[in-house]
């Protein structure tokens, strides 16, 4: 008797499972996906390919072919996002505009046009939702799914389900997604963006320690342009090189990072896909009791702003890679000031430190009768707050934070308060 084999595989295109072949036997097409774990692996990560970019094309034909960059016009503008014929030249997200344009001078440039991104965006997360009731949105254009469990609603193994939503979503919103599945969402969020566009990668757990330790440590989720820098002074560039590592090693040269790199690079990743609407930002504000000009009393209402927006951050799971300081004057006129960091955060005290910049220059004797700080560009927290091994004092400042947070957890919010937030008890 001949030994049968195992179907492996899935045709992208007309959805029929089948044997591994370099082309579907019934459509012909060579989109086939085949992995040994393919029919048993169930999170995943969707990842919208250049959105704003594909939205546009979209909409417009005649761009279809045309490197196209979406962000800011004016000199002082930066690349939202640009399509892959843009990238191919250099051009990426948070460019200068005028660096993308000396890339690629033929582009055409236009302006973000959020009410059709969120449209768009928003049918997509109802189709996911359509999917499972396991949707963990990251941003308007991504998120992470579950399909645990799914395959007796949809009768097919959540493979077949996710392609099936991919070709959905080109019909019925124009765009293209890419997606990948894995045993975790560490996993799932890394293979997404291995074969954009229109990708579908597989990372299994038989192999995921050989496709690690083929990636930069640059590649690792939560390792930003300075922990790589200082990884690679020690002589580390490689998550190979992670891998044969001792646990305590890492932890004592790196903190908590060392221990996160430690999983990681071994694919350990235990987070829950968590079900959760778009929050786009988390702020605090209040109207003065009567108006401030001067910088010293202004800075002294910002710290339990800076408190409370952290707590939000924490308790919805967030870190922010944009910090805003908002402030309004006698005549009503709202004044926003804005910045980006390098590592997104949750942590009052660096809201606090950026807050403070941002508030200097505009204590020159302006009367202001309202003063808040906002957190956006929300992300997972997993990259926030990475130690920092050139100012250790910072480092220690995020440990007391998190340890008075811990102590206000088990005993309440009074319990324990820095300096400057017993000082901000001054009646105004």
């Amino acid at each position: 008797m001949a030994e049968s084999v195992v179907a492996d595989s899935l045709c992208r295109d007309c959805l029929s499972v089948i044997e591994a072949a370099p082309k579907c036997p019934k459509c012909k097409s060579p989109r086939i996906l085949t992995h040994p774990e393919l029919f048993t692996l169930s999170i995943a990560h969707l990842d919208c390919d250049a959105f704003f970019a594909s939205v546009e094309k979209r909409d417009d034909p005649s761009l279809k072919a045309k490197p196209l960059i979406v962000g800011g016009t004016g000199g002082r503008g930066v690349v939202s996002t640009c399509c892959y014929l843009a990238r191919m030249r250099g051009v990426h997200s948070a460019m200068p505009m005028y660096r993308a344009k000396k890339l690629c001078p033929e582009a055409v440039v236009i302006k973000p046009s959020m009410a059709k991104y969120k449209k768009a965006g928003g049918q997509i997360r109802e189709m996911m939702q359509a999917v499972t009731p396991l949707v963990e949105p990251l941003s308007i254009d991504e998120a992470f799914m579950d399909l645990s469990g799914t395959a007796r609603v949809h009768h097919a193994a959540p493979a077949v389900t996710l392609a099936k939503l991919a070709l959905a979503i080109e019909r019925q919103v124009g765009i293209t997604v890419s997606i990948g599945l894995a045993p975790n969402k560490f996993l799932a969020k890394l293979s997404s963006d291995m074969q954009k566009p229109r990708g579908f990668t597989v990372i299994g757990k038989a192999e995921m320690l050989e496709v690690l330790a083929a990636l930069p440590v640059g590649d690792m989720w939560g390792v930003g342009k300075a922990m790589e820098k200082k990884l690679s002074r020690d002589g580390i560039t490689q998550v190979s090189q992670l891998q044969t590592m001792d646990e305590k090693i890492l932890a004592k040269r790196y903190g908590e990072l060392g221990l996160r790199l430690y999983r990681l690079s071994r694919g350990i990743d235990h987070r829950k896909v968590s079900p959760r609407s778009i929050t786009k930002s988390i702020s605090a504000e209040r109207t003065l009791d009567k108006d401030l000009w001067n910088e010293e009393k202004l800075i002294e209402r910002l710290w339990p702003l800076c408190e409370e927006v952290s707590q939000g951050l924490k308790k919805q799971s967030f870190a922010a890679r944009t910090i805003t300081l908002k402030l309004k004057n006698q005549n009503h006129k709202n004044i926003t000031r804005s910045r980006s960091l390098d590592n997104p955060t949750q942590l009052a005290d660096v809201l606090f430190e950026v807050g403070e910049k941002l508030l200097k220059p505009m204590a020159d004797g302006t009367y202001y009768r309202l003063i808040g700080i906002g957190a956006s560009n929300l992300t997972d927290p997993i990259d926030a707050d990475p130690p920092d091994l050139i100012e250790p004092e910072r480092t220690r400042r995020a440990k007391t934070e998190h340890i008075m947070d811990g102590l206000r957890d088990r005993f309440g919010k009074q319990a324990i308060q820095k300096g400057r937030g017993i000082k901000n008890k001054k009646p105004q």
